[in-house]
């Protein structure tokens, strides 16, 4: 089973949440936060402003890890092991822009397109979004259906 680590994050203003529209490549055609795969020498968070900044155009400067998730999923037609790394950020610079992976856009706390996204982020992003701190995992079928999972809230990441 191929196994590999990447980075998810969600910039957070007052009320509301930026998602991006994914593009191409896993996850196409739903709004998510936005990430990547780290690349060799790269710390976490390092992978994660690099993935902002090159999917949005913006660097964060103020974030805090929300959640470590483990996906049981295929990627690229083989079964992976993909452990997820989630920071929300209050503070960033630059202006959001859209690249050839990503559109971005704002929506209301109340009003986020669960039904357009994984279906895995309706289990998961009400309690993030409540400032609690999570460790989950995630099993998906062959065809990307959530078939399980758990959810632990913890007080720190182990």
């Amino acid at each position: 089973m191929k196994e590999i680590t990447t980075t998810l994050a969600f910039l957070l203003r007052p009320g509301e949440i930026m998602l991006a529209m994914k593009k191409r490549g896993h996850g196409e055609g739903n709004w998510n936060g936005v990430g990547g795969k780290i690349e060799p020498g790269e710390t976490i968070e390092q992978a994660m402003v690099r993935e902002c900044q090159e999917e949005t155009g913006v660097t964060p400067t103020a974030y805090t890890k929300v959640a470590r998730h483990v996906f049981h999923e295929q990627y690229k037609g083989e079964p992976c092991k993909n452990t997820v790394h989630v920071y929300l950020c209050t503070a960033w610079t630059g202006q959001l822009t859209e690249s050839e992976e990503m559109a971005p856009a704002w929506f209301s706390l109340d009003a986020i397109p669960y039904d357009r996204m994984w279906p895995d982020d309706i289990h998961w992003m009400p309690d993030m979004l409540a400032n609690k701190l999570l460790e989950t995992c995630f099993y998906y079928d062959d065809n990307n259906v959530l078939q399980s999972y758990d959810i632990t809230e913890v007080t720190e990441f182990s």
